[in-house]
Parts: C-alpha cells; structure tokens; sequence
C-alpha cells in the first residue's frame, strides 16, 4: 500500500489541480491491516466497550466483514464516546473517542488524506504534520527572530476550532482534490455520526471531535483552504504592494 500511496503523491505533485475519482477502493483487508497494526493498545475504547486486544482475537474476520460493509456502502461509523479532560485550571476540553473499528476506517483515510494534502500545504504549516511538530516550528521561529529584522509576533488562537468546523465548507474544501462520491461521503459520515455521552446520544451539526484519528488531518485541510492560502494569496501580496508603492518602506526593506 506504501507505493499506492507514493503514487497518488507523484500525481499530486505533477498536476497540482488534480481530483481524484477513486480512492475509497484503497480500504481493502491488507491496507486495514496495516491500520489496525498502527493503533494504540492503551487507548480508551468507545461506545462499544471493545479495546484493540479483544478486536485483534478475531481480526481476520472482523476485517473481511468491515471491508465487505464498505463496498456495499453498508458501513457507518458509530458515535463517538465523548469524555472531558482538564484544558487549564478553570476549564475542560471535550474529546470524542472513536471505536476501534472506526478509527482503523479514520486511520486508512488519513494516510490518504496526507498523500495528497501533504503535497498542497504551505511550508510554514507545522501542526498535526508527519515529521514536523511543535518543536520544528519553535526551531523555525527562533531563527527567523534572531537572523531576521522582526518586529513583532502575532500569537492567535481560534476558539473551539474543532468543535465550530463547518461540514458544508469542510466537503468544499475536500472537493477541491477528491471527486470520489464514496470517500467523501464516508467521510461525511464521520462528520455526522454524533456524540454519546452518559448513554445519551446527540446529534452533530457541526465540528470535528478532537481524540478521532481523522481530526487533525481534516482541520489542516480546512485552515490550508481558509486561512493559509488567504495569508499567502492576500495578505503577503498586500503588503508587498504596500512596500512598492511607499518610498519610505522601500527604503526600510532594501535596509534587511
């Protein structure tokens, strides 16, 4: 599945507005497989009650029967257990813990996801993105203070991001590279599932549950198109017009 994926990035790469129209055929038993093997064993489990160690005692079957569901577009994903954990001293954050099943059909998706996306985001993304962390963009930001005129630093935050994602502009955002109505809609279904909390279900209409394994993929996706392509597009563009037509800030840029 490694070389799948390793082409559908070639793909990307050489057509960069390029739609896929069959992706979903990806989740087969041997590419699953591989998911499941990804999956933590210590993790809480969802709604069912079912952990990794119990999935695995019947894996082969449990898989040939997911992947039969999925063909037949028979396959929905169950609510997710919502839990609360500490966020600061006054406040909490909501999680959304997934089924084992779930997040092995969340796991298959994200590897997809990031075969494509991976190849669009801007270079100064750094969150939720294999082999770049925190501590990358700590080590990006100290160089560009100490080597570059800066004069200040914009430190944002977007309240419950994750919890306020829009699902109709988060499938506009999908279809800017996917035309696979089977992916999009299982995905769609992730969006939808809902929530259970203290045996009582609630519908979702809006968000991405922070705890699923497809969150951070989706919400990196969602700001590229929102908010990183605005910044670079826009504002970068702004200020360099900016810059040409003042005399004074030419002065002052030609000085760094």
């Amino acid at each position: 599945m490694q070389t799948k994926l390793e082409l559908i990035t070639q793909r990307v790469r050489e057509n960069p507005k390029m739609r896929f129209t069959s992706l979903a055929h990806h989740l087969n038993e041997g590419f699953l497989l591989e998911c499941f093997q990804e999956l933590k064993k210590n993790k809480a489990p969802g709604i069912d009650g079912v952990t990794v160690g119990k999935y695995e005692e019947r894996l082969e079957e449990n898989l040939k029967d997911l992947v039969v569901r999925l063909k037949g577009k028979q396959y929905r994903p169950q609510p997710v257990r919502r839990v609360y954990i500490p966020k600061d001293e006054k406040s909490v954050r909501p999680l959304g813990i997934p089924t084992v099943e779930d997040k092995i059909v969340q796991m298959g998706i994200k590897k997809i996801l990031e075969a494509i996306y991976e190849q669009d985001f801007v270079e100064g993304s750094y969150g939720f993105r294999p082999k770049r962390g925190c501590h990358e963009a700590l080590e990006v930001v100290d160089k560009t203070i100490m080597t570059k005129a800066v004069n200040y630093v914009v430190d944002m935050d977007i309240e419950k991001f994750f919890d306020t994602v829009e699902y109709q502009w988060m499938m506009k955002c999908l279809e800017q590279r996917i035309a696979d109505p089977s992916l999009l809609r299982l995905i769609g279904r992730f969006l939808k599932a809902g929530t259970m909390e203290d045996g009582v279900y609630q519908e979702t209409d809006r968000g991405t549950p922070q705890g699923g394994v497809i969150s951070p993929v989706l919400a990196n996706i969602y700001l590229h198109y929102v908010l990183d392509l605005w910044f670079e597009k826009v504002v970068k563009k702004t200020n360099e017009r900016i810059r040409e037509s003042n005399p004074i800030c030419r002065r002052l840029y030609s000085m760094f």
